[in-house]
């Protein structure tokens, strides 16, 4: 059985850690996350793309720092006192995501599960992974590696080893 799926009473549940973007709640596999940790600083990173804020020293590993909110075209804000770095593994690889608020660890049963609806061509919703229906919100589930796509995901995934080797 994947290890984010849990058994409860004869149903099988999803773990999520959700957190929020302005008004929108998002989740992302709790597998897949390795901690949660208070904003910090970040050193800026020249000719980069503009989500990326830099990277971070996090107990001697050097890890990049993507801002969601920027990822997501939204306007950038000053952190604010929930404001947190969320660091998941992709593909082996730590990256923080700074988001505007970690909300908490839900578990969502597979029939509370759906695809994205589709909008047609002109909008791109290939990072929605799933849609899940949580009390009375609808958490957007993100899929990371295709809301980078390869090439990015790989920029992103680099730049701790650039950094290290010039350390």
């Amino acid at each position: 059985m994947e290890e984010n799926k849990i058994k409860g009473v004869g149903r099988v549940a999803n773990r999520f850690l959700t957190f929020y973007l302005e008004e929108e709640i998002y989740g992302v596999k709790i597998s897949d996350v390795k901690e949660i940790i208070a904003m910090m600083k970040t050193t800026p990173v020249p000719k980069t793309p503009r989500f990326i804020k830099g990277v971070m020293n996090l107990r001697g590993n050097i890890i990049p720092v993507v801002d969601m909110r920027v990822k997501f075209d939204m306007p950038e804000v000053e952190p604010q006192m929930y404001t947190a770095i969320v660091i998941i593994t992709i593909e082996g690889k730590n990256i923080g995501f700074i988001v505007d608020k970690v909300e908490e660890v839900v578990n969502v049963d597979d029939e509370n599960i759906s695809p994205p609806p589709e909008f047609g061509s002109n909008i791109d919703t290939r990072f929605i992974e799933n849609m899940a229906k949580q009390k009375n919100k609808v958490v957007m589930i993100l899929d990371l590696v295709a809301l980078f796509g390869e090439e990015e995901l790989s920029l992103v995934q680099n730049l701790s080893k650039t950094i290290s080797d010039k350390g």
